[in-house]
C-alpha cells in the first residue's frame, strides 16, 4: 500500500510495508498510488512539489506475478490476461504523473526493475542510492515485449541510444554511478537517507519557484509528444502571464 502527507509545501507519497516488501504493482496497490495522486492534484496550489519514497530494500519490483499466478487458479491464459491488465491500469499511474500540476521527484531508495522502473522514470526527477539497489528492465530477460508506453517513456526521457539500448535489449542491471552516466537518473547519492535529504531539498528549491501548476504539467506534456501520445493525453496552450 501507500501513504500520503503533506510537509510544509511538499507531498511525500511513500510505499509502505515491511522490510522484506518489494512494493510490487498489483491492482490494489495501483489504486492505492492513483488515489493518493488524485489527492494531490486536488490540493495542489503554487508551489508545490511532490515526492516519491519507497519504505525497504525495494523502491518497485515490477508487476505482481505472483498475484496474477495465484488469482488465475493455474491457468496460464488467465495468468497473461491478468498481467495486461494490471499493465492497462498501470498506464494511469504514468498518465496522472505525467499530468500532475507540480514538479514530481522520485527518490529511489532500493531496486527498481520493470514496472518499477518506469515508475520512477515518470517523474520529473530521479535521484538514488548508491550503496544498495539497481535499475533492471527484465523483460527481455523473462521473455515479455514491451507495452508500448513503457518504450515511449524509456524514449522520451534517455536520450542516449547506448543507454536505451543496454537497457532495454540487454537487461543491464545499472547502479546508481553508472546511471547518472547513462543519463537514467539525475544524482547519486551515498545512502537512502542523503537520497531522501537530496529530494527534498531538490523539492523546497523548486516550490520556491511558485510555478503555477496547470502551466507546469502543460509544459511537461509538451515536452514529451510521443509519452501523450501513447497515454491519449492532449496539451493545450495556456497563457496566465501578465502582458
Amino acid at each position: 500500500m501507500c501513504t500520503l502527507e503533506k510537509r510544509g509545501s511538499i507531498f511525500f507519497l511513500t510505499l509502505t510495508g515491511d522490510g522484506a516488501d518489494e512494493h510490487r504493482l498489483n491492482p490494489t496497490l495501483i489504486a492505492s498510488i492513483r488515489s493518493a495522486l488524485s489527492e494531490v492534484k486536488s490540493q495542489s496550489t503554487r508551489g508545490t512539489a511532490l515526492i516519491t519514497v519507497a519504505e525497504g530494500k525495494f523502491f518497485s519490483n515490477g508487476f505482481d506475478l505472483a498475484w496474477a499466478k495465484s488469482t488465475s487458479g493455474g491457468s496460464p491464459s488467465e495468468a497473461i490476461n491478468l498481467l495486461r491488465h494490471m499493465v492497462t491500469l498501470f498506464k494511469g499511474v504514468v498518465s496522472d504523473l505525467i499530468s500532475l500540476p507540480m514538479p514530481t521527484i522520485a527518490a529511489v531508495t532500493g531496486h527498481a526493475a520493470a514496472a518499477g522502473l518506469l515508475l520512477a522514470m515518470s517523474h520529473d526527477y530521479v535521484l538514488m542510492r548508491r550503496d544498495r539497489g539497481v535499475l533492471y528492465m527484465s523483460e527481455v530477460d523473462m521473455g515479455m515485449t514491451f507495452p508500448d508506453y513503457f518504450t515511449a517513456v524509456v524514449r522520451s526521457k534517455v536520450s542516449k541510444p547506448d543507454a536505451v539500448r543496454d537497457v532495454l535489449l540487454r537487461g543491464m542491471k545499472v547502479k546508481a554511478d553508472e546511471a547518472v552516466v547513462k543519463g537514467l537518473i539525475d544524482s547519486a547519492h551515498d545512502n537512502g537517507e542523503k537520497v531522501v535529504e537530496a529530494a527534498v531539498r531538490l523539492g523546497e528549491e523548486l516550490t520556491k519557484r511558485r510555478w503555477d501548476g496547470e502551466v507546469y504539467a502543460e509544459i511537461r506534456k509538451a515536452l514529451y509528444p510521443e509519452i501523450i501520445g501513447v497515454l491519449g493525453l492532449t496539451a493545450k496552450p495556456i497563457v496566465k502571464a501578465r502582458i
